[in-house]
């Protein structure tokens, strides 16, 4: 009798042990089959996430064309599966078709409506220039699905520079340009009597010593000296020539924050500075009740030493991008093409540019 039961114990046990073995390899299945059902049920791998995207550019912007030999948003930005052409036969094959305004406006490049237009081809309106310069738009209504422009609610952004955080802190001392011999200073090619900048400055130098270089004045700066002089002011104007939402460009990105300056901005509003620009490293001529409050101020900063290196603090952590290669503007359409919507139509581009 006792080796019977001890049998019987045995197959029991045997029992128990390969029902709560099959329990632990079915348990498993059961919870990935519920975490699959809590997916819509239309949820799908999107197939252009595996392959390449062909950015076909019309035409190269002011007729300045760059090498695009090899894998170049690869090889240069380390952007994958992107492939960057200006072949128009490429046409039928083309993901995106990228068209610059400029040459759409003057009338050197014309969009190749004659042509059949691939399904799911999408073409990009792309232009950086501010609102007034882009012409008349309303012939383009439910042409284009994509803009590329600077302005943060564009589908593509390509901002004239950005700041980028450094790897490492810096030190403020290596930071804070001293050699200043001028209070302010700047570089105007176009000046227009009747644009807000040209009267912000009058009234400035009125108040405060303000150098003015470029094409406007007997003291054009050539490229390789812009830097080293601005250098020498303690403040630059970083007038834009038009008041336009998110319109910044190098003027505050190159020739102020590298230049080793503090801004002073006229542009698009406070706001959109600081979405873009860490505090206390511009003066927004906004902020002050008027010019001459304005000038007072700049004059008060430059005797101070100690309040004007607090304008350089963003240096610690911050660096600047600037964005001057069409291929790296171009290549970061394949970053942001899967998140964009397919069926987008800009029924009126001019309302969107203009708004």
């Amino acid at each position: 009798m006792g080796c019977y039961n001890t049998k019987k114990t045995g197959l029991g046990s045997m029992k128990k042990f390969l029902f709560l073995l099959s329990f632990l390899c079915v348990l498993p299945l059961c919870l990935l089959n519920a975490w699959w059902r809590t997916f819509p049920a239309h949820t799908a791998v999107n197939p252009s996430s595996f392959r390449n995207i062909t950015i076909l550019l019309w035409h190269w912007p002011h007729g300045k064309s760059s090498s695009l030999k090899r894998d170049t948003c690869w090889d240069l930005y380390r952007i994958p599966r992107c492939r960057l052409v200006d072949q128009r036969s490429l046409f039928p094959s083309a993901d995106v078709v990228v068209f610059h305004n400029r040459e759409l406006a003057l009338g050197h490049q014309k969009l190749p409506l004659d042509l059949p237009r691939p399904q799911g081809q999408r073409w990009a309106w792309m232009s950086l220039e501010a609102p007034i310069h882009n012409g008349k738009l309303h012939q383009y209504a439910n042409i284009f699905n994509m803009t590329i422009s600077y302005r943060r609610d564009a589908d593509v952004t390509i901002p004239y520079g950005q700041l980028l955080p450094k790897e490492a802190e810096g030190h403020l001392v290596d930071n804070v340009p001293l050699n200043k011999s001028s209070l302010a200073c700047w570089v105007v090619s176009n000046y227009i009597k009747h644009h807000k900048r040209s009267k912000v400055y009058q009234e400035l130098k009125a108040v405060v010593p303000v150098k003015v270089y470029g094409r406007w004045t007997e003291t054009p700066l050539s490229q390789n000296a812009l830097l080293p002089t601005i250098s020498r002011c303690f403040f630059y104007l970083a007038f834009e020539n038009s008041i336009s939402k998110d319109y910044i460009t190098e003027k505050l990105w190159r020739n102020a924050y590298q230049g080793g300056a503090v801004p002073v901005v006229l542009g698009p509003p406070l706001g959109d500075y600081k979405s873009v620009a860490p505090p206390n490293s511009f003066i927004h001529v906004d902020e002050f009740a008027s010019v001459k409050d304005l000038g007072e101020y700049l004059q008060q900063l430059a005797e101070d030493k100690k309040l004007y290196s607090e304008y350089f603090t963003w240096k610690h952590q911050w660096t600047v991008k600037l964005y001057k290669d069409w291929r790296e503007r171009l290549c970061k359409i394949c970053s942001h093409y899967n998140n964009l919507p397919q069926e987008k139509v800009y029924s009126n581009l001019e309302a969107w540019v203009k708004g």
